[in-house]
């Protein structure tokens, strides 16, 4: 059944693709099938294939917040990455398909001196993965400026939500998880080179003073309680520096959860289960995952 999707689709497939090679960890086990679709009509054609043969599909971007299972995925993984990655600024309005890298829409944003994405230099990930995560950081979040998304439904048809359809919350939006986002529109504000700058260094500064981007990692693990920090709850439980295998709680941010080269999903699940143990019985704080997970059974995190 998953052999056939080549000989309907323009796009790219690779069978029994490890997805080692798409995390940023590093790590993860084989996809049935991981396809780059060459369009908008190729994407809607291998979705309703997954809907009529009761395929399941997942979507993914660069695989910068998300944690594979050593056994890999049995099903479709969809990527857009490689080929909607359509860019356009015209004055301070943003049109950018959802495999734009968020790095490179900020970037240019700030080359105009465009206001309202600063905040979001140096985070990683596909545009299509921040919206549905509402990225944020240093008080700013993508949802902000955000006018319009166009999704495509598991049928292949095409809608389009205005930013008031969207229920956006602290790393959380009411996205379907049955509609892939395939571009979304900006609207920013026109400002000027010196305060547009010291947004940036000081965004900039903040992620290198406090983040170990020197290792393997997929960001923050949790997302930060409405009692304070993550970070700083696991590191009052004593777990900075904690190890399994090649996989480590940070000792520079212990909400930060990196691969020394050879760690399985298997050792970041035993830290992630460690955590969230440790900061219940001595908090009574309930963590929740911000990473986003992939093959992997419920109970695996409880």
């Amino acid at each position: 059944m998953f052999k056939n999707i080549e000989n309907f689709i323009r796009g790219k497939v690779l069978f029994d693709e490890p997805m080692s090679k798409h995390t940023s960890y590093g790590i993860g086990g084989p996809a049935k099938a991981y396809i780059t679709p060459s369009d908008k009509e190729d994407l809607k054609s291998i979705l309703k294939y997954s809907t009529e043969n009761n395929l399941p599909a997942f979507f993914v971007g660069s695989g910068s917040n998300l944690l594979v299972s050593d056994e890999g995925i049995n099903g479709l993984v969809i990527t857009l990455g490689r080929s909607f990655n359509n860019l356009e600024i015209n004055n301070n309005k943003v049109f950018a398909q959802t495999g734009v890298m968020l790095g490179k829409m900020v970037k240019e944003c700030i080359k105009r001196n465009l206001s309202g994405v600063e905040s979001l230099v140096g985070v990683p990930g596909t545009l299509g993965g921040a919206l549905i995560m509402n990225a944020g950081a240093f008080g700013g979040e993508i949802s902000n400026y955000l006018m319009n998304v166009t999704v495509i439904t598991m049928n292949g048809n095409e809608k389009k939500y205005v930013s008031k359809d969207i229920n956006f919350e602290y790393r959380h939006s009411s996205f379907d998880s049955n509609e892939i986002l395939i571009d979304a529109e900006f609207e920013f504000i026109q400002s000027d080179e010196k305060t547009v700058s010291n947004k940036k260094l000081k965004a900039s500064s903040g992620r290198k003073s406090s983040q170990p981007l020197r290792f393997r990692s997929a960001g923050s693990v949790f997302k930060n309680p409405k009692e304070g920090a993550a970070g700083y709850f696991i590191d009052k439980a004593g777990l900075k520096g904690t190890r399994q295998g090649d996989a480590e709680i940070s000792t520079k941010h212990a909400n930060f959860f990196v691969n020394h080269g050879k760690a399985k999903a298997s050792d970041i699940v035993q830290l992630i289960n460690e955590a969230k143990k440790s900061v219940s019985e001595q908090f009574g704080i309930s963590l929740e995952l911000e990473i986003r997970t992939l093959g992997f059974s419920p109970e695996v995190f409880e």
